[in-house]
């Protein structure tokens, strides 16, 4: 066994910090204990929604490692494996818990299916790392799709369901049917938690978003769409964060099926 005698350190901060956000974010989540009612009160929900915020911080720190360590010329198996274990507490554990939390309807009612759910998605969280660690090299680092949906991205589509439940549940809301929409989305979520542990242990290819968005030169058009995209987070964060992850969510086995259509579409039109 060869010694590890150095570690990059700044590369390593912002790893840890990605751990230190997944830790803060269940122990925000566990503050709220049992559930009693169907829908948690305004001031119950802070504490999802704070905890969902901690996970999408995670995911800067976790888009950041990696660049300030190519940037910097630091990268190492040493990074890497960190970077595994940290993205399998804060991107797996930590939105499980979440979503046992987000769902006193389902967990008053059927807790054994919701605590299923909630360890398949850890479970399918720590072999999509695994599977990614063992089939990515140091020379495909610059990657522009995923196989299979990636754990971050996995997270932040569970995360936003914690904003989505706070901006129905503010007193201020003046959304019709709000609590109608919030007792239909706690039923969704835990059929859509299974969907996104599924989703991560497919072959189905994802865009890697940071190396589509930052590397090279994009059209105008791109340049818009991103823009406006920034401008709804900014304008209506409560909806368009979690309505922008879902969609990526569901982009890509629905591109993944109408390639499959199109390539069997213009099979058949060759042989006439």
């Amino acid at each position: 066994m060869r010694p590890l005698r150095t570690i990059p350190v700044l590369p390593t901060m912002f790893t840890l910090g990605n751990l230190v956000c997944g830790f803060f974010s269940i122990v925000v989540a566990a503050n709220l204990g049992r559930p009693e009612d169907a829908i948690l009160s305004s001031a119950e929900t802070t504490h999802l929604v704070i905890s969902g915020w901690l996970i999408f911080l995670a995911m800067i720190f976790d888009a950041l490692d990696g660049q300030v360590a190519r940037l910097s010329n630091t990268t190492s198996d040493f990074g890497a494996q960190l970077d595994s274990l940290c993205d399998l507490v804060t991107f797996g554990v930590a939105p499980a818990f979440l979503f046992v939390k987000m769902c006193p309807l389902a967990e008053v009612d059927h807790s054994r299916r919701v605590w299923i759910i909630a360890a398949t998605f850890v479970a399918c969280a720590a072999m999509r790392l695994a599977r990614f660690n063992v089939e990515t090299s140091d020379d495909t680092e610059d990657h522009m799709y995923f196989s299979g949906l990636p754990s971050p991205a996995a997270a932040a589509s569970i995360a936003g369901f914690a904003i989505m439940f706070y901006t129905l549940r503010k007193p201020d809301n003046a959304l019709p049917y709000a609590t109608t929409i919030d007792t239909a989305l706690q039923t969704i979520l835990p059929f859509f938690a299974a969907f996104v542990a599924i989703a991560m242990v497919t072959r189905v290819p994802y865009p890697h978003v940071v190396n589509q968005v930052l590397n090279g030169q994009r059209s105008f058009g791109h340049v818009v769409g991103v823009l406006f995209s920034l401008v709804a987070i900014m304008v209506i964060k409560g909806y368009a964060v979690p309505i922008i992850c879902c969609s990526f969510v569901f982009y890509g086995p629905v591109r993944f099926v109408w390639a499959k259509i199109m390539h069997h579409r213009q099979r058949e039109e060759s042989l006439f």
